[in-house]
């Protein structure tokens, strides 16, 4: 692949980088407010699974559907973490862009995130996302693209 990831790639196995995210105590609000919990890494595939709690209380539209834009989160939230551990830990990937189509509605319950890296190059990540219910249908699919940047020249 003629990818360009990080020189200072991380020696973290797939286990380790997951162990690292349950034992976080510093879990973003935002990443709280979606019942986020990463339940699946793979380097190799620049790809993770993500599962949300999808609390009707906190993400409940009039309908009793969960809101498109925490639909839109929760797909933003894979495709940045994918784009977290492909960089190896060393990099933040704000997002620049993302398209969203939805295909059903998402009810509030347990839900599953998939976001993959489709290309990282030296100044823009592609990734791609996909949401299911716990019955595995597809919900919404996401397209995006982010700036890689080191986590040393973070600016909050």
């Amino acid at each position: 692949m003629n990818d360009v990831v990080s020189e200072e790639k991380s020696a973290l196995t797939d286990e380790a980088i997951l162990a690292r995210f349950t034992a976080s105590k510093n879990a973003p609000p935002s990443a709280l407010t979606l019942g986020f919990k990463l339940i699946a890494v793979s380097q190799a595939e620049r790809r993770v699974e993500i599962a949300f709690d999808a609390r009707a209380d906190l993400l409940a539209n009039p309908m009793g559907q969960v809101q498109g834009g925490f639909v839109c989160a929760m797909l933003d939230e894979c495709m940045s973490v994918a784009g977290l551990i492909t960089s190896g830990m060393t990099h933040v990937v704000p997002t620049l862009e993302m398209k969203t189509s939805f295909l059903r509605p998402a009810m509030p319950g347990p839900l599953r995130g998939v976001g993959r890296v489709v290309k990282w190059g030296r100044t823009v990540c592609f990734m791609e996302g996909e949401l299911y219910d716990a019955e595995g249908r597809l919900l919404a699919t996401s397209t995006g693209t982010a700036l890689p940047t080191p986590f040393a020249k973070f600016k909050k």
